[in-house]
């Protein structure tokens, strides 16, 4: 291994550390829990792109399958536990297999935030081993807003 490859690992730093490519994931599944579940929010409840699609067969499985494996891609990429791995897997199965059941399977997986669920375990992990990345304001779990020339 090279000096420059084996200081990446040891030290964290650089844009392909493995903090670096947590944040990324934790950004990734930001994006998917609120695509997916939040992209119409009533207090507790929303609704995203899972819900609306559930009701068009095979493009609501199709999207679920989908959204629910670039979760999973990016746990892996994070270095996620095999728990929270397993955890994020039983929330898109739950999620995805409501699909097959004609028109109750839309209303529950209008209910059920599957997605969310899933983006949530994998931000917690995340948080547990790298912390919040360091554009996100930790009251509000969003993305900061930086005056010109300053971090």
């Amino acid at each position: 291994m090279t000096d420059h490859i084996a200081k990446a690992f040891v030290a964290d730093e650089g844009p392909d550390s493995r903090k670096s490519r947590a944040h990324r994931a934790w950004r990734s599944a930001e994006t998917i829990k609120r695509l997916s579940d939040r992209l119409i929010g009533v207090g507790p409840f929303g609704l995203g792109l899972d819900a609306v699609l559930s009701w068009v067969p095979g493009v609501g499985f199709a999207y679920s399958v989908g959204a629910g494996g670039l979760l999973l891609f990016h746990g892996l990429a994070a270095g996620a536990s095999v728990a929270t791995l397993a955890r994020m897997l039983a929330y898109v199965a739950m999620d995805t297999a409501t699909d097959a059941v004609p028109v109750a399977g839309s209303v529950v997986d209008m209910l059920f935030p599957g997605h969310l669920m899933a983006a949530k375990a994998l931000q917690k992990d995340i948080e547990a081993k790298h912390g919040l990345p360091h554009d996100i304001d930790p009251k509000t779990r969003h993305k900061r807003k930086v005056k010109a020339g300053k971090r």
